[in-house]
């Protein structure tokens, strides 16, 4: 598939340089607009909802997901916070694209009305009106809901939900395989609005914050949450550099998955039991990194389309991002294309994103590393915790 993407790029560089089929490009971008807007809530929102709605019969393995839960949040939004930090003290500048080129509406007004509604009067109008804040609330109301059903019931309830995002999975993975369409589409306009004089100094700066804030979560926060808990990180970080290579290079924590168990059951002694428990479900819902980059990203396209940064808003997508990465289990193009799917929902030119797309392979490598370096964290103080409690 990356070639297709290869070749999607170059046409799309040379058409744009060569103003060449402009009016098309513009066509196709539109078209994949409306299509992520009809994708994005929906399957942000069931997979919240699956993942939120596991449940097992054992009572002490619903504890040890609790607390998976807990430490999962806990994380996420550290690196969201650690995200904005960076932001504020780095402040990138615009990439200043010129807005003749794709004509929109900038809805500026239109984010205070998604704060003053998170609490929506209607289930349905949250999605008519693209509320991301009022659909991530009904979708961790009703994941936790479902948990508390007679189990016959949760078996219908989850199993829907499940049907329901697998069904959005199929539809999403015919939009990927279409996907070099609209990278033809965006890079066109995206070059024709550099060969007008698109300052992108501000893209470096973006991009250091989406790397300065991976690596300041991975060596300080991480390990300061290991050591809260008398477990040395370092010795943890050298045991299990076998799976985090494996997670850098492959991109996929998923396909890691198998290595990271046996590397944290041989190498740390991380029993059995824990690791294939607890693993699975921070390989589902532990998205430290994801958080970060959706965070950065969203942040810093709104400030590049006219929206103010405020305290308060920074705030705001720190929560937001946190529910986002939980909710991105199963999600094909991960980080990218959930935050492709907010910023469509809310009615946001992505052009920007196709200036990051190039680089966006480098950061989901470390990325992918860093989600499976919290994962062990999280794991490695489960198992010591109940190994205390059994003593």
């Amino acid at each position: 598939m990356i070639y297709r993407y290869l070749i999607a790029i170059i046409l799309g560089y040379l058409c744009g340089y060569f103003d060449f089929a402009l009016n098309e490009a513009n066509f196709i971008s539109e078209i994949f607009i409306k299509i992520f807007k009809l994708l994005s809530l929906p399957i942000i929102v069931v997979s919240l909802i699956v993942s939120l709605s596991k449940q097992s019969s054992d009572i002490e393995l619903k504890k040890i997901g609790k607390q998976t839960l807990v430490y999962t949040i806990g994380t996420t939004v550290a690196a969201a916070f650690i995200a904005s930090i960076v932001y504020t003290i780095i402040s990138p500048s615009n990439v200043k694209m010129i807005s003749n080129i794709v004509s929109h509406d900038i809805p500026i007004g239109k984010y205070s009305e998604y704060v003053l509604n998170i609490i929506p009067s209607n289930i349905f109008s949250t999605f008519l009106e693209h509320n991301v804040v009022g659909s991530l609330l009904i979708g961790i109301i009703i994941g936790i809901a479902i948990r508390y059903l007679p189990n016959s019931e949760f078996l219908v309830a989850h199993n829907f939900f499940k049907s329901i995002h697998g069904i959005f999975l199929i539809v999403i993975e015919w939009t990927i395989k279409m996907l070099p369409i609209a990278i033809f589409g965006f890079v066109v306009t995206a070059v024709a609005q550099l060969r007008g004089g698109t300052n992108i100094k501000g893209l470096g700066e973006y991009l250091s914050i989406v790397i300065i804030a991976n690596i300041i979560h991975g060596i300080i926060v991480l390990p300061i949450f290991l050591r809260a808990n008398k477990i040395f990180p370092f010795v943890y970080l050298k045991a299990m550099f076998p799976a985090l290579s494996v997670a850098f290079f492959s991109k996929s924590s998923v396909g890691t998955l198998p290595i990271t168990m046996s590397t944290a059951e041989n190498n740390l002694g991380i029993s059995r039991e824990i690791s294939r428990f607890v693993f699975p479900l921070c390989t589902a819902i532990n998205m430290n990194a994801c958080a970060a980059f959706i965070f950065t990203t969203v942040i810093y396209v709104m400030q590049n389309y006219g929206i103010e940064i405020t305290p308060m808003l920074l705030l705001q997508w720190i929560f937001i991002a946190t529910i986002v990465a939980i909710g991105n289990a199963g999600v094909p193009m991960g980080c990218f294309f959930l935050s492709m799917s907010l910023l469509t929902s809310m009615d946001i030119p992505i052009d920007i994103l196709w200036l990051i797309l190039p680089f966006y392979s480098v950061i989901d490598m470390g990325e992918t590393a860093l989600n499976v370096w919290s994962d062990v964290c999280v794991v490695s103080v489960i198992d010591k915790k109940l190994r205390i409690h059994h003593d």
